[in-house]
């Protein structure tokens, strides 16, 4: 028990008595081993600090200082330290868990589907996911927040011989695939070393995928990561793939098999109005029962997901230039979320999830999800009617070892909302 005195009101004192623990036997222990006649000198203490401590470069100056840092103490002696001192300093700011000196140490050299991921969702906007623009000024700022994944949408423009970025089906205006790539290249290592995903959203035609195979190419030249092996059993660590830019993307959709069914609902509006409901395009309606989806399958309407996607086998008449590009391929596998879940030990994939996905999925099927996670990338990405770019809570994801819990990073939206 200590005692301090405090003056009140510069007119009269307080005295405060401390209630402090008793130190332990094995503390006592050591002191008995490091001090003489119940005194720690700084002698004793420098000795302490080397052989038990392993703090091996201390020197004899440190200890003093370490001694003369507790005389504000009432338990000082002014020999050295006491027991009760020698306690207080064990438990106390001068003698820190870790050297902060040395710095923090992380290892990377494990594959990277072992980490967290810092990744943003429609990377591309600047505001609400219906009606802003899309441009490259938010995909800087991200990558200097430290951003490591970027999510591209990437469209046909209106001629059908370029690519642009925008939110399919909305009135977000668009900015060139092109631009955006290079501002990529430009600002992707500037917050960190470690490898930038960048996630392509695919709407294009072959002959277009080919385009955007050359210009990925040209912009990103060596520091494109391309596997030797069209399938990677395990993921490369971050440490290998230091300043190095990963493409990953799910199978693209059949453009004929697209085209019709734009054909056809163009040919319905042609003969009859649409409700307002339905002014956004198929996509909107759907993000309307988004949370009342409670099992997956292939069809998926999502507004991150295709129809028809399938297996995330890619279809034969993908341009072999765009094919060779996908370093961590994506895509939910035909059936419920038992199949999604499944480990391939020979190919490693990426999967993504909505958030009301993963809840409803972690209450069935929790063990899988973190299985499937050791060896794969899970994506999760906020439902569809967040339309103002808030976000969700990220812990749920993170529980079940999801890598890639994808963020809005719009400025309009600068807190999370559960």
């Amino acid at each position: 028990m200590s005692k301090q005195t405090y003056r009140v009101c510069l007119c009269f004192s307080r005295r405060f008595k401390l209630a402090v623990a008793e130190a332990p036997e094995e503390i006592r222990a050591l002191f008995n081993q490091y001090s003489d006649n119940g005194i720690m000198t700084d002698n004793h203490l420098h000795r302490f600090l080397i052989e038990v401590q392993k703090q091996e470069k201390a020197t004899l100056e440190e200890a003093q200082a370490i001694i003369e840092s507790l005389k504000h103490l009432a338990i000082f002696h002014r020999k050295g330290l006491n027991l009760e001192a020698f306690f207080k300093y064990l438990f106390g700011d001068n003698n820190p868990p870790l050297d902060l000196k040395l710095g923090a140490h992380h290892d990377m050299t494990a594959p990277i589907s072992h980490y967290f991921i810092y990744t943003g969702h429609n990377s591309y906007l600047t505001g609400n996911q219906l009606s802003s623009d899309c441009s490259d000024v938010p995909i800087i700022n991200a990558l200097k927040k430290g951003v490591r994944v970027i999510e591209l949408d990437i469209w046909p423009n209106s001629d059908k011989d370029d690519v642009e970025v925008l939110h399919g089906r909305t009135l977000t205006t668009p900015v060139q695939l092109i631009k955006c790539l290079r501002s990529i290249k430009e600002h992707a290592f500037t917050a960190s070393e470690f490898p930038v995903v960048i996630t392509l959203e695919d709407h294009l035609t072959p002959d277009l995928q080919s385009k955007v195979s050359k210009m990925v190419t040209q912009t990103f030249g060596d520091t494109l990561f391309s596997p030797g092996s069209e399938c990677l059993k395990e993921f490369p660590s971050p440490e290998s793939l230091k300043r190095r830019i990963i493409i990953s993307t799910k199978p693209p959709k059949e453009y004929l098999e697209a085209k019709e069914i734009k054909d056809k609902e163009s040919d319905s509006q042609k003969g009859n109005a649409a409700p307002d409901e339905e002014a956004w395009g198929k996509e909107i309606l759907n993000l309307k029962s988004a949370d009342d989806k409670n099992e997956l399958d292939e069809d998926d309407n999502d507004a991150e997901e295709d129809p028809g996607e399938g297996d995330h086998k890619l279809p034969h008449d993908i341009a072999p230039e765009y094919k060779r590009l996908i370093a961590i391929p994506a895509g939910k596998p035909k059936g419920g979320l038992e199949e999604c879940l499944k480990v391939d030990p020979d190919k490693a994939r990426r999967l993504s999830l909505s958030e009301q996905q993963l809840e409803n999925a972690a209450e069935t099927h929790g063990k899988e999800i973190v299985r499937f996670t050791q060896r794969n990338i899970l994506r999760v990405y906020p439902k569809g009617i967040r339309v103002n770019s808030s976000n969700y809570n990220p812990l749920i994801g993170w529980m079940h070892g999801a890598q890639m819990v994808a963020f809005n990073m719009q400025v309009c939206v600068p807190k999370s909302k559960d």
